[in-house]
């Protein structure tokens, strides 16, 4: 997803679920902020490393596809943009490594979505924003994993956008370039991806990569051949999803307030919702680049209030002026915490379930904040 539905639709959605006007804002500004928040703007603040949620494409340039390297950016990638959706799943007549490899297919409603949710209860709003930045790229992300594989995250000339026409779906071949400085161009289908590398484990094999930004467009359908399912046909409807994405939020955003004693997965808000569906829905199959302007209109519509953009710098200079002793209590040092103890306790999980793709759970120092949630 992009900062579109990560900023402007995440203050739509905490806004649905009840928080304030200044409280949707700080939830919107945390969950863009796990897609900025990388070692190199760490190092700038003089911040820990370790609480890194993203790469920058230079840091993925430099990073190491050794095991250990391969570990670091899974660690990253698995817990905010691509969390698993089933730590035991099973694949007949494979190997071990690819067996982890393959339980790393991001996918909304799996187990770790509902401790992501869990895990933010009772903490500061920070954590909220970094689980509601999750939970919404299980579905934008779905069927790709977050750790470099060709054999998982790859596309080929099968690759098909679907374009509704009567009862049904036109079919469009999809182009994929690898031009950085051409915007996608939605009239043709071409998008840009990233350059085919042959080795298994390249950078150029993250996430989902292979497809470019096709992934994060909240109009588009598409369905293309999968290796990791045996190149059956599968079929992706990002209109539908998106809504969902968008319902499910608010039902968690929800259950983190305690207005529902229970996080549910497959369970939506549909009652906050349904009053807005068809203003959502048209604003999710506009088939635009990015929907800021649409999403933003509507925050507005619903709280009354202006909607600031997007400002990444906004609470810098608090958290560098501020005393060492005290950083942690100003809203960058709770964003750090709680990005340290997400992380750990994503790759706790992993690491327990048999896997080791992410390496042990160094970052289970963070999870102390289970215990301290102010």
């Amino acid at each position: 997803m992009q900062l579109d539905f990560h900023y402007y639709a995440t203050y739509c959605a905490a806004f649905l679920a009840g928080y304030s006007h200044e409280e949707s804002l700080e939830i919107a500004y945390s969950a863009q902020f796990v897609d900025e928040c990388s070692r190199t703007l760490l190092a700038k603040l003089k911040a820990p490393s370790h609480a890194a949620t993203t790469q920058m494409q230079l840091e993925l340039m430099d990073a190491r596809t050794d095991p250990v390297g391969l570990q670091d950016i899974t660690r990253i990638w698995a817990a905010f943009h691509f969390l698993p959706r089933d730590l035991h799943a099973e694949k007949k007549k494979c190997g071990k490594r690819y067996l982890d490899k393959y339980r790393l297919i991001c996918g909304p409603n799996g187990e770790l979505v509902k401790k992501t949710v869990e895990f933010a209860k009772g903490r500061p709003r920070q954590s909220v924003g970094i689980a509601m930045h999750v939970l919404a790229d299980t579905w934008a992300h779905a069927n790709f994993a977050g750790t470099p594989s060709l054999v998982i995250n790859n596309t080929n000339n099968v690759f098909f956008e679907l374009f509704p026409e009567g009862d049904g779906f036109i079919e469009k071949q999809i182009t994929f370039v690898h031009k950085r400085s051409v915007p996608d161009d939605l009239e043709n289908s071409v998008y840009t991806n990233s350059l085919y590398q042959s080795n298994e484990n390249s950078i150029m094999n993250l996430g989902h990569g292979r497809a470019g930004h096709l992934p994060d467009y909240s109009f588009v359908r598409y369905k293309y051949l999968p290796a990791w399912g045996d190149y059956g046909e599968l079929t992706k409807d990002n209109p539908s999803d998106y809504f969902k994405a968008f319902s499910q939020m608010v039902y968690a955003m929800k259950f983190i307030r305690g207005v529902e004693d229970e996080f549910v997965c497959n369970t939506y808000d549909t009652e906050s919702v349904s009053p807005h569906e068809d203003r959502i829905r048209e604003i999710i199959e506009k088939r635009q680049l990015i929907s800021d302007d649409d999403w933003k209109a509507f925050g507005e519509e619903l709280s009354g209030k202006t909607v600031e953009e997007f400002h990444l710098e906004k609470y810098f200079d608090e958290y560098m002026e501020t005393e060492k002793k005290d950083k942690s209590s100003t809203f960058l040092g709770k964003f750090i915490r709680g990005a340290i103890a997400h992380k750990g306790m994503v790759i706790d999980e992993i690491y327990r379930s048999g896997n080791k793709a992410a390496g042990a759970a160094k970052e289970k120092r963070g999870l102390r904040f289970r215990l301290k949630k102010g």
